[in-house]
């Protein structure tokens, strides 16, 4: 650190990274605390929800809608990671711009990261939205497959977060935000074809695809890419990502939300999608990235297929989603720590080395599975 201190933070630019606030303590959010508080981070937990059991972090009942509570809990601290709904993390975003903090979140929605990458050209430390699996590890996988070609002419990513068993015709359970769910499934979606940028429907592109022998469907869903379209322009002539369910998935919610008129009612639809399919503590998470293109210029295709399950973390055992999403970010902090990412500006996904990522304390459980 510099001399010089405001906030816990040099007066230049953040530099270290020891104490964090992390807001919004469901799943993912305690879990992430959990891992970030064993790797010797000096963690706070808030959450707008009474504190109801002891942690080995610090815990705040703390409404962050309220400017000035948001205030108090990002005073003192050198980082801020939001587990918060993609529509909070402006004003937390703005807050740790403010106070000269990094900034780490989960989200999957465009116009908040556009807003957020606006905020890094004079952000003191770094600002990192989409760090969890997809945008986040998903996208870091891509670019290193990527990398290995001299022409990529095709890059397809594919995630699925289901329960290992399903029932009825969904064949889903909501161990995810359904306010992130209902987003990924209505809003448009970013895809490179055949050289072009464009901007196609979701819940289209209808494929089937197997992983470990199962068979799946995929679809185009939401903000998956974070900003690789961007840049990957002029250099991969087809990228496109989608989200994997069980067979039948995709028709039955074209039904719900376009026939049923529920995309005009988002909170009412999220609402009852959970009660229909709460969450299950038994649950896959499917990440199938395969690219193709030449390399010594012969035609290859490379691909990275892995079917993560729950496991044991921080003395719990935590759900594959939960992991695999908190897993994701507490490695990209790990990494900003120890000075392998900038330490300020704005941080794509796909520019974070693979190998460094899986060479973290956390990193490492992507491939210890």
């Amino acid at each position: 650190m510099a001399t010089t201190t405001t906030g816990g933070v040099s007066s230049d630019h953040a530099t270290d990274i020891n104490s964090i606030a992390v807001l919004g303590l469901g799943r993912v959010g305690r879990l992430a605390a959990r891992m970030l508080h064993s790797l010797g981070f000096d963690v706070r937990g808030h959450d707008e929800r009474p504190v109801v059991a002891e942690e080995p972090f610090r815990q705040f009942r703390t409404n962050v809608t309220d400017p000035n509570a948001l205030a108090v809990a990002l005073g003192g601290v050198d980082a801020v990671l939001s587990c918060l709904p993609y529509h909070c993390n402006i004003a937390v975003a703005d807050a740790a711009h403010e106070s000269g903090i990094h900034y780490f979140d989960l989200t999957e929605d465009v116009p908040t990261t556009a807003h957020i990458r606006g905020l890094a050209e004079t952000a003191r430390g770094i600002m990192a939205p989409q760090c969890g699996l997809a945008p986040g590890f998903v996208g870091i996988v891509a670019a290193s497959l990527i990398g290995r070609f001299e022409r990529c002419r095709s890059v397809k990513m594919r995630v699925g977060a289901l329960p290992q068993h399903p029932t009825g015709l969904l064949g889903y359970a909501f161990n995810w935000s359904p306010e992130g769910v209902v987003n990924e499934y209505l809003n448009d979606c970013e895809v490179i074809e055949d050289g072009v940028h464009k901007w196609v429907s979701p819940m289209e592109w209808h494929e089937a695809i197997y992983v470990d022998g199962t068979r799946l469907e995929a679809f185009t869903t939401s903000g998956g890419l974070g900003t690789m379209c961007e840049t990957y322009l002029g250099r991969v002539e087809n990228l496109d990502y989608k989200t994997m369910r069980y067979p039948g998935h995709m028709d039955l919610m074209n039904f719900f939300f376009h026939e049923l008129l529920m995309r005009e009612r988002r909170e009412l639809a999220g609402e009852i999608l959970t009660v229909a399919k709460p969450q299950v503590d038994e649950d896959v998470v499917y990440v199938h990235v395969a690219s193709e293109g030449t390399i010594d210029g012969r035609l290859r295709r490379v691909e990275f297929v892995r079917a993560y399950r729950p496991m044991e973390i921080a003395g719990e055992r935590a759900t594959a989603i939960a992991w695999t999403t908190a897993g994701s970010v507490v490695g990209v902090i790990e990494m900003v720590r120890a000075g392998t990412l900038p330490a300020a500006g704005f941080l794509k996904q796909e520019d974070v080395p693979l190998d460094a990522l899986l060479a973290t304390t956390t990193g490492a459980l992507f491939e210890n599975r």
